[in-house]
């Protein structure tokens, strides 16, 4: 089932590196690739892939419209159901804006994801509950490198708890954290 009012972003920029420095990270095809199936397993109705290199939107665009239009549509039908989904941003503002534009409606709710979230966090139950009550947008932004920049955290509408598992390691794989959240705001129980 289609969740008509959420989509994703992975943010490229701005991230942070292991430095706490603030950067821009290189896209890469397995994230792609994992994070548009389980996008659109989940029902998402969009994931945005948010970079402003301009060799890494070209990039990732070769492999989007190889699946969406190319070859690959034909060789594999499910590829492309998930490719179709997906879109390359320069960046988040132009994401928001093409949402804004799809939806017809600016009433949006900006979702951040992270490992290390501390503060006024949301459990998954709850952010379920706002959006199966909300008629507006909602984008769940995941970052990649050390975590999303402190500015979009910061001007972020709320925040969903950080997965944590039984051990102190807590450095998951982006593409993996996609789907555990995922999963837990949509999957059946």
């Amino acid at each position: 089932m289609m969740k008509s009012n959420v989509y994703i972003a992975l943010l490229h920029y701005p991230v942070h590196n292991r430095n706490g420095d603030v950067v821009t990270t290189a896209v890469t095809n397995l994230d792609i690739h994992d994070i548009a199936r389980a996008a659109r397993t989940y029902g998402v109705k969009g994931f945005y892939i948010i970079t402003p290199l301009t060799q890494q939107q070209e990039f990732a665009a070769k492999i989007v419209n190889h699946w969406k239009r190319g070859y690959g549509a034909h060789y594999n039908p499910w590829r492309k159901a998930a490719f179709d989904i997906t879109d390359v941003a320069e960046s988040l503002e132009n994401a928001v804006e093409d949402i804004a534009r799809r939806e017809r409606s600016d009433t949006m709710t900006i979702v951040a994801t992270g490992a290390s979230l501390k503060n006024n966090c949301i459990t998954c139950e709850d952010l379920v509950e706002r959006i199966s009550h909300d008629r507006g947008s909602y984008l769940l932004l995941f970052g990649t490198g050390w975590g999303i920049a402190d500015t979009i955290l910061e001007s972020a509408d709320v925040c969903i708890d950080p997965i944590r598992g039984p051990s102190d390691y807590n450095h998951l794989s982006v593409r993996s954290a996609v789907s555990i959240i995922l999963d837990r705001l949509f999957g059946k129980r």
